[in-house]
C-alpha cells in the first residue's frame, strides 16, 4: 500500500518510465494513466473478478482520470514531468453490461478496467475535459510541453490527390 494519491502515483510512473528507457539521441516519453475513484487509485484489473468489481463501483457515478507524462531530452533526466485530468460520468450499469464488457477483455489491460475508445465509450455518460487523457495520452498538453525541451510539432501540408473528387 502507498501513501500517494492518484495524481502522484500517475506522476511517479510516467518520471520512472522516462528516466529507466534506455539512453537514446531522441526524445524519449513516458507515460502513466490511473483513475482516481474517491481519492483511491484503480489500476490495471489483476483478473476478470477485479474488473468486475471495479466497473461495478464506476457504474453510475463520476471519477477523474489522471495521466502524466514525462519528457525527457536526449542524455538528460526528466525535466519536464505534467498531469491532466478529466472527469468521467459512467451512466449506471447492470450486472449483464458489466459481465458482457468484462467477457470481451477491452478492459483487462487498462487502468479502471475499461478503454473508452473501445466499447466502454458505449457505458459513459459524461466526460469533462480532455477525451485524449481517458485514453491514456493528453496529445494537446504534451504539444505545449515540447518546446520547453526545444522541439516542436508543426503540421505537414496537405497534399492534392490529382484527379480525386470534389
Amino acid at each position: 500500500m502507498t501513501d500517494r494519491s492518484p495524481i502522484e502515483t500517475a506522476i511517479v510512473h510516467a518520471r520512472g518510465k522516462a528516466e529507466h528507457a534506455e539512453p537514446s539521441a531522441y526524445l524519449t516519453v513516458g507515460s502513466d494513466t490511473v483513475v482516481d475513484l474517491d481519492g483511491r487509485t484503480l489500476g490495471k484489473p489483476r483478473d476478470d473478478d477485479e474488473a468486475r468489481a471495479m466497473l461495478a463501483e464506476l457504474g453510475g457515478r463520476s471519477h477523474e482520470v489522471h495521466t502524466a507524462f514525462a519528457l525527457r531530452a536526449p542524455g538528460g533526466t526528466a525535466a519536464v514531468v505534467e498531469s491532466v485530468t478529466t472527469r468521467v460520468r459512467f451512466a449506471p450499469l447492470t450486472a449483464a453490461q458489466i459481465e458482457a464488457y468484462v467477457r470481451s477483455g477491452d478492459g483487462r489491460d487498462k487502468a479502471g478496467a475499461y478503454g473508452i475508445q473501445g466499447f466502454a465509450a458505449t457505458l459513459v455518460e459524461r466526460i469533462d475535459g480532455d477525451y485524449f487523457t481517458v485514453v491514456g495520452f493528453p496529445l494537446a498538453a504534451f504539444a505545449r510541453a515540447l518546446p520547453r525541451l526545444g522541439f516542436h510539432l508543426e503540421p505537414r501540408p496537405a497534399r492534392a490527390l490529382a484527379g480525386a473528387p470534389i
